[in-house]
């Protein structure tokens, strides 16, 4: 793994990384690879979980300095005060906006998999879409609670799940040959390789306010593959 960071930004108080897709925010229980915080711990010594991300999920995600910013973040997303924004590919076109209020619980058979079920945590999700590509669009979520898979369930829920979901969606990934009508595979190529084959799922935007009173609004703009796969569904549209 490499251990070069996108940091955002940084104060005494707290730093604010881009994290890349595929990458743990956390360590899980059996140590089995570097995580983020991780490669934190060893560039500040100590460092505070604030929040996480999905493993598959890119984005802003941030992480305490000091155990009393730690508890003053931790509250701030408790208490909802911190916006919290994503940009996602999902499958079809949604209505222009709307809001997903689901009730998210873990599935009762399949461990890992969250569900809908009006036994779970309430979760609200609101949405704007920002493009339509083709067979995909590019939506902006605001999520205001903050549930495992929030956004992937509720995506899911409305009938237009994350591209390249495994768990929410088909898991299929996003090739050329989907997007371009006439696709003829060069002669280099055995096989045609994935323009994106992850969770097409970005953390992009938080706001929020610190305990001195500053406000912040930070943003990780979209990752190269989303980006790339975004300038392709446009070209051969």
């Amino acid at each position: 793994m490499k251990k070069n960071i996108d940091i955002i930004f940084e104060n005494d108080h707290f730093v604010a990384v881009n994290k890349a897709a595929g990458m743990l925010s956390i360590p899980d229980r059996k140590q089995s690879e570097t995580s983020l915080k991780d490669i934190l711990m060893e560039k500040y010594g100590h460092i505070f979980t604030v929040h996480r991300l999905d493993k598959e999920t890119s984005g802003i995600i941030l992480f305490a300095k000091d155990e009393a910013t730690h508890k003053f973040l931790s509250k701030a997303f408790e208490e909802k005060t911190v916006e919290k924004y994503y940009l996602g590919l999902v499958h079809g076109t949604p209505p222009q906006s709307g809001s997903i209020d689901g009730a998210i619980m873990e599935h009762p058979v399949h461990k890992g998999l969250m569900t809908i079920n009006r036994k779970g945590k309430p979760s609200l999700t609101d949405y704007e879409l920002q493009e339509t590509l083709g067979k995909y669009s590019l939506v902006k979520f605001r999520i205001h609670t903050g549930r495992t898979h929030q956004v992937r369930v509720h995506a899911k829920n409305i009938g237009h799940p994350i591209a390249c979901d495994p768990l929410y969606g088909d898991g299929t990934p996003i090739r050329l040959s989907s997007i371009k009508k006439k696709y003829n595979l060069s002669k280099k190529e055995e096989e045609e390789r994935p323009i994106l084959n992850r969770v097409a799922l970005h953390s992009y935007q938080l706001k929020f306010t610190d305990a001195e009173g500053n406000a912040f609004d930070l943003v990780a703009e979209l990752p190269k593959d989303i980006r790339a796969l975004v300038q392709q569904m446009k070209k051969h549209l």
